[in-house]
């Protein structure tokens, strides 16, 4: 037997990808939670990092996510960077998988099977795209939630920020 997984094995390894893709990305979003309900974990040394006092989003921003929870933050997002890097090599291995089961079962193939089969691909293809599709919609809605998370950053290290008149 060749090394080539077949689709149904690389349909179920591509699951279970995904599946770890949103437990990440759930990570994610909880450990933004957790910052943002626990003072404690506030960065306070922020506005030091500036000569005038005032804290520019990009200072802010570098120096915050060094500090945040422990950690949680960045594991969760190095789960999610690899979760879908590992997607993506399954999505792409399976038209190697079709390719290779196609030459090992040669050119001679009942109309009917060869019919089933293509059905079969082209049902998997489908929910391939639709992965595909589910997966972007959740990415944008991450950055969204990132970019919220910026703006909210910023705002309470202007709060923290010492006024002077």
């Amino acid at each position: 037997m060749s090394n080539v997984k077949s689709t149904q094995e690389l349909a179920a390894g591509g699951l279970k990808h995904l599946e770890d893709t949103i437990e990440a990305a759930f990570q994610i979003l909880s450990s933004m939670n957790d910052e943002l309900c626990n003072p404690a974990l506030w960065s306070t040394t922020v506005s030091a990092h500036s000569s005038n006092g005032i804290v520019s989003g990009d200072t802010a921003d570098s120096s915050h996510h060094l500090e945040m929870g422990g950690g949680a933050l960045e594991d969760a997002r190095l789960r999610y960077k690899s979760s879908v890097a590992s997607l993506r090599a399954v999505l792409s291995a399976i038209p190697n998988s079709q390719k290779a089961k196609a030459y090992e079962t040669g050119s001679i193939v009942a109309s009917s099977e060869s019919q089933a089969n293509q059905a079969e691909t082209e049902n998997l293809e489908e929910r391939a795209t639709n992965l595909r599709k589910e997966l972007a919609n959740k990415h944008k809605h991450l950055k969204l939630l990132i970019d919220q998370l910026r703006v909210v950053i910023t705002d309470i290290s202007t709060w923290q920020s010492p006024c002077s008149v």
